[in-house]
């Protein structure tokens, strides 16, 4: 429908793992669901926490349009300057002033006259205190809003009552709020009452055979001895996580939303 516009949102991609498998399988990913606009959260593409520039270039040449980011976007120093150069690349808002970087931008929707708001934010919960997520989004939503109706979040929190708090929170204001950053997918996409398209957590793009992505014997002795040890990205059972939505192009409500997970999970005993 020409008053409709298709987003595709690709979970927490994690090391060389997720980015091995949308050099793979994104292609076809595109094909299929044939998204006007993707986008996808990068924050631990390299080496499993933190991006890097060629990373980041290497995704806008797969077809990703903006990258957002979290807690992580600032693990490596290297890629400070080139964050403060790249409006698509993104990193939470509501980090306080002076951090590196763009915390949303709006952009234009390619093949169409369309613009979309693109904001990347962080819960406070069990995280870093940083600035207050709800207020931050309020400025930025009024701010978009007179460019665009449409509207994609991406709330990046480890809380599940804080992010549905969240979502509550900019529904009939915003288009979609995807939850990122805790790397397990839930089973509660939905449309709320004012036509906000939600998910508590959209999953992660990376190998399942794992702890959310770290070596499994390197967690499980993090939690035993309760030391810290050097963060190893896993390896096998690797996994797409994403979500597909329609937004109204003119009122920028979300019309379908649908978790997309390649190669979907099986309840029998994997190898």
């Amino acid at each position: 429908m020409s008053n409709q516009v298709k987003l595709l949102f690709i979970g927490d991609i994690i090391g060389a793992p997720g980015l091995a498998l949308l050099e793979t399988l994104l292609p076809s990913l595109i094909s299929r669901h044939k998204p006007d606009f993707v986008i996808a959260n990068a924050e631990n593409s390299h080496e499993g926490m933190g991006t890097n520039e060629a990373i980041v270039r290497n995704l806008y040449r797969l077809g990703i349009h903006v990258l957002t980011g979290g807690n992580h976007s600032f693990a490596k120093w290297k890629i400070y300057p080139y964050m403060k150069t790249d409006p698509r690349l993104l990193r939470p808002m509501n980090y306080p002033k002076g951090a590196h970087g763009f915390g949303y931008g709006i952009y234009d929707i390619p093949g169409t006259t369309h613009r979309i708001g693109v904001v990347n934010l962080q819960g406070r919960t069990f995280m870093q205190p940083i600035d207050d997520p709800f207020r931050c989004a309020d400025r930025v939503i009024e701010k978009i809003k007179e460019e665009t109706p449409m509207i994609f979040i991406d709330f990046h929190a480890e809380a599940t009552a804080e992010k549905m708090a969240f979502a509550w929170h900019v529904d009939g204001r915003a288009s979609v709020v995807a939850g990122t950053h805790t790397h397990i997918p839930t089973a509660d996409a939905r449309i709320l009452p004012k036509g906000l398209g939600y998910i508590t957590d959209v999953g992660m793009t990376g190998p399942y055979h794992s702890v959310i992505g770290m070596d499994k014997e390197t967690a499980i002795k993090r939690f035993l001895i309760q030391t810290p040890h050097k963060y190893k990205t896993a390896n096998g059972d690797n996994r797409i996580c994403a979500l597909v939505a329609d937004l109204d192009t003119d009122t920028g409500s979300c019309k379908t939303i649908e978790p997309v997970i390649y190669p979907a999970f099986s309840s029998q005993q994997t190898s």
